[in-house]
């Protein structure tokens, strides 16, 4: 902290002497392979209670969905609609809903929007907005900015994917942020026995359950697709729910403590609140959660440019994952790679390669 007492002019994010003594302590002993736990069946039940236990907010199964269909619109070879669902008993969610023309069941995608410190749009970064005419312009600058002028979520309806996307607490219509407020944000939940980081899973976990409740879907063919910060969402939602078939992350996979280097965005506060669970490192890495899915698939994509995460993060958390998977026998099902001239972005190339690898993972049993 500096003498103003501006919590802003903080930039290095590191307590001298105290934080790297700590960041030693690290050993990640509930981690497969490391866990005295041998079955992984086994481990993969203790470890996803653990990671329950640390969001700090309590399953909602028993919360009805209670969903409301409104501003229902044709789009090009598909049906959009809005729904508004309770995800927790806490309140009530609005999401994007699209839905393939023909006839289903379908498979689908839950679709997490990122963060990017833009708060007046969620769902409409990855969604056109039929509904909204002030956010499409919002909603087209940020796609041509990060996806090439692509909306994921039409992208892949038109693929043949029934799409959710739900507004996180903070974007869109639920009371859009600041960049300022969202520390004021984490703190009222930390003072209400809850964590924000805890809520947005909970949220996401409900998302892929009433997904699966739709008969227009096929429930057994549920992916999970995000970037950036929906990456991070992707990943976990597929580590904590089981109606995740597949799941593909863009821009975000590290290890945690390649992460917690001078300057990076988790040791400023702000942002790093939507993805810290108190007390979770002392268990579990972070590839340690995301290979709670093993060994159903998944892709993780990453840019070489990346500047949020280092390249000694992203290679150690793929190690980890590549371990895991190939302990299972399913090395065929995880794939890893960085591209050497791609930044924090999801360019329409990689967007084709993750249309392809999806059609590959979620096509109909014969």
């Amino acid at each position: 902290m500096t003498a103003t007492g501006d919590p802003s002019d903080d930039t290095s994010g590191v307590l001298p002497g105290f934080h790297p003594a700590l960041k030693d302590e690290l050993t990640f002993p509930l981690a497969w392979g490391r866990s005295p736990v041998r079955d992984f069946e086994a481990w993969r039940r203790a470890a996803r209670a653990t990671v329950e236990e640390h969001l700090l907010v309590d399953r909602q199964d028993a919360t009805p969905y209670a969903p409301e269909f409104t501003a229902r619109s044709d789009g090009d070879g598909y049906t959009r609609e809005l729904v508004t669902l309770s995800l927790t008993r806490y309140g009530r969610v609005r999401c994007a809903l699209l839905t393939p023309h023909g006839t289903g069941p379908f498979p689908a995608v839950l679709l997490p929007h990122d963060h990017g410190s833009r708060f007046d749009i969620g769902k409409e970064k990855v969604v056109r907005p039929w509904y909204d005419d002030t956010r499409l312009a919002a909603a087209e600058q940020w796609a041509d900015r990060h996806f090439d002028g692509r909306f994921l979520g039409d992208e892949l309806t038109r693929r043949g994917y029934v799409v959710l996307c739900a507004d996180a607490l903070g974007w869109g219509d639920r009371e859009p942020l600041t960049y300022s407020r969202q520390q004021a944000l984490a703190g009222t939940l930390f003072h209400l026995g809850g964590s924000l980081a805890g809520l947005l899973a909970r949220e996401d976990e409900r998302a892929a359950g009433f997904l699966a409740s739709l008969d227009r879907v096929d429930a057994r063919r549920i992916a999970a697709v995000g970037f950036s910060m929906g990456g991070y969402r992707a990943w976990q939602t597929a580590a904590l729910s089981d109606h995740i078939a597949a799941a593909v992350s863009v821009c975000w996979m590290t290890g945690l403590k390649e992460m917690l280097v001078p300057g990076n965005n988790s040791l400023r506060g702000q942002s790093a609140f939507h993805m810290l669970h108190p007390g979770l490192a002392r268990h579990l890495d972070i590839p340690d959660v995301a290979s709670i899915a093993a060994p159903r698939p998944m892709l993780f994509l990453g840019g070489e440019r990346d500047r949020l995460f280092t390249a000694e993060g992203v290679r150690a958390a793929y190690a980890r994952l590549r371990a895991v998977w190939r302990s299972r026998g399913a090395a065929d099902r995880l794939r890893t790679e960085t591209w050497p001239d791609v930044g924090h972005a999801f360019p329409s190339r990689m967007q084709d390669e993750v249309f392809a690898w999806l059609e590959s993972v979620t096509a109909a049993p014969a």
